[in-house]
């Protein structure tokens, strides 16, 4: 079966929660596809800080009661609390779409009640499985307009903004400076041996 779950973190290392969680769910199956990562403003209307999102598709033989325990288990692996709802944590994981099945349990509703509300879902679920659809047959590309107006933004990692790249190119002042000083030396070299 396909499966898309929803990754979100808006609590500390808010990256490393996300990578920790999608090397920890790789026990349930085969990784196909992992979205670009969203910062995304909180919904409710307790205060908190921007979440990053993502969404990662599975192949999985696991039932949708297995996936929710073991997104369970990560998110208490890493640190997550439940105490107010909708309120902030270090990873929250979703069980958004399992294959296109209709999933109606006790604690368990597939596809997430809340999946096309959200665009923090709809989106990064759109851009690794294009043509995902409801149980009903309607494809989710549709229900996009109507959650255009909420904040997203595609989020670009640390390494490649800001200080972190003036730390990426920092090698090369050591790097001129060596290549200058041999330069000095092999002139020097020549002019004695002239």
């Amino acid at each position: 079966m396909r499966v898309a779950i929803g990754l979100g973190s808006n609590l500390g290392d808010r990256e490393s929660h996300l990578s920790y969680a999608l090397e920890a769910l790789s026990s349930i199956g085969e990784v196909l596809a992992v979205s670009s990562l969203y910062r995304t403003a909180p919904v409710g209307e307790v205060a908190q800080d921007d979440f990053l999102n993502a969404v990662a598709v599975f192949e999985t033989d696991l039932s949708p009661t297995q996936i929710l325990e073991r997104c369970l288990e990560v998110e208490t692996a890493r640190g997550r609390v439940r105490t107010v709802r909708w309120g902030p944590r270090t990873l929250d994981l979703d069980l958004l779409l399992y294959n296109s099945m209709n999933i109606a349990e006790p604690g368990l509703r597939v596809p997430h009640p809340e999946l096309l509300h959200r665009r923090f879902a709809l989106e990064p679920l759109l851009e690794v499985w294009p043509d995902a659809k409801l149980p009903s047959g309607e494809p989710l590309s549709q229900f996009i307009p109507a959650v255009a107006d909420q904040q997203l933004e595609r989020w670009t990692p640390a390494a490649t903004t800001g200080r972190a790249v003036f730390n990426r190119f920092a090698f090369l002042v050591p790097m001129i400076a060596l290549i200058l000083v041999v330069w000095w030396a092999v002139g020097w070299l020549v002019n004695q041996v002239l």
